[in-house]
């Protein structure tokens, strides 16, 4: 497949480049083009001077359906293939979250290698928001070093009055042995700790990295947006070296929390490298709001479309495109170890987005394989019906 006319963001800008894919990957890449040989059968897309960047990896998708908080029929079902593609997003990552117990890590694993199936990069982490995790081997470590789509712990929860109220020789066990077993596989072998609205906020993680030798990137905390006072703690936790995940959830005028797009500029303008910060979409996941006895007062649902529309956000109000970026591809591809992810380089994996001009998908190809051409879906998942 020769794509040519790109204004290719890689996520750096490098100007109007063609490129030619196959088997997978980008094989070359230039901002000039020889006449391709007539025996050598190519499809052409001429993207006319369209925005070009890597597939978006949201790390944090509830691939299988997350809620329950409010009885069965609160159980959100699993989500479909081109409600990612449609979005952009060529790299998913599942976990599970309240509901550990109707959703095991069979399910989870199950419905990750379906993605695969149907064109699009899934993994996973093991366990879910409570201590003892549920696993498939017997132990978290057995898990990230025997099943290869496994590549972390997650979402573990903290803070949160749905949680294990884990404490802190708990969690250090889950960080030792995401870290040994990260070190064994070469994967990211992070703990991705869900973060609730609870008053302690990062205190375990703060206490984690006091009393050990663990890395701080170990420690992946998300939702840290959702509280200001949390965002600030967890911007403090990224200039120790800890990466640090915003969640592209809905903020009404005058809540106390940011939105993504917010956050991601507050922590662009502050002292933290710009490489820790990653932004994840909580899709198919079940977004509560509970009342002072923890009852579900009122419920709405993660998105997959809100990550684009938090990049768009962010372009709208300044930030160049090539410091925005990084925070939907290279760094969670950093972070995670997804090799020839997050970017668009010679031997990088062929996923792409060209975006039209009002910053919507346009096309999306994950694999090298067309998913969505001109925005109309041109690969549907198994049991999604073509409108």
């Amino acid at each position: 497949m020769l794509l040519r006319n790109a204004q290719v963001h890689a996520p750096e800008p490098l100007g109007q480049q063609h490129l030619l894919l196959g088997g997978g990957r980008i094989l070359w890449m230039g901002a000039t083009l020889s006449e391709l040989p007539a025996t050598l059968a190519v499809e052409t897309i001429d993207l006319q001077g369209r925005r070009l960047i890597p597939g978006l990896i949201d790390a944090h998708v509830h691939v299988t359906g997350g809620g329950g908080e409010a009885g069965f029929r609160t159980r959100v079902p699993p989500l479909g293939a081109s409600r990612f593609t449609c979005a952009g997003i060529t790299t998913v990552i599942g976990l599970l979250g309240t509901d550990d117990v109707t959703r095991g890590p069979r399910d989870l694993l199950a419905t990750v290698y379906a993605l695969r199936e149907e064109g699009l990069s899934a993994l996973a982490f093991t366990g879910g928001y409570h201590v003892p995790p549920r696993t498939l081997t017997g132990s978290v470590r057995g898990d990230l070093v025997l099943i290869e789509a496994l590549i972390g712990i997650g979402e573990v929860a903290i803070s949160d009055h749905r949680s294990s109220q884990p404490t802190l020789d708990e969690l250090l066990r889950l960080a030792a042995d995401a870290h040994v077993a990260g070190l064994m596989t070469g994967k990211a072998g992070v703990l991705h700790l869900h973060l609730g609205d609870g008053p302690r906020g990062l205190d375990l993680v703060r206490r984690a990295l006091e009393q050990s030798e663990l890395p701080p990137r170990v420690f992946h905390p998300t939702h840290v947006n959702r509280r200001k006072a949390l965002f600030d703690e967890a911007l403090e936790l990224a200039t120790r070296g800890s990466t640090i995940d915003l969640t592209a959830f809905p903020v009404e005028e005058g809540e106390d929390a940011w939105s993504a797009a917010d956050g991601l500029i507050r922590f662009l303008d502050s002292t933290a490298a710009a490489e820790r910060i990653t932004i994840s979409s909580d899709a198919g996941g079940c977004l509560p709001v509970f009342d002072h006895e923890g009852h579900v007062c009122r419920m709405g649902v993660g998105e997959s479309g809100a990550l684009l529309q938090t990049l768009n956000e962010v372009l709208q109000r300044g930030v160049p495109l090539e410091r925005a970026l990084p925070a939907f591809t290279s760094n969670p591809a950093r972070l995670l170890r997804l090799a020839g992810k997050g970017q668009i380089r010679v031997g990088a994996d062929a996923d792409l987005v060209a975006l039209d001009a009002d910053g919507a998908a346009h096309h999306v190809i994950a694999g090298g394989v067309v998913h969505l051409r001109g925005g109309r879906v041109e690969r549907h998942g198994m049991f999604e019906h073509p409108g």
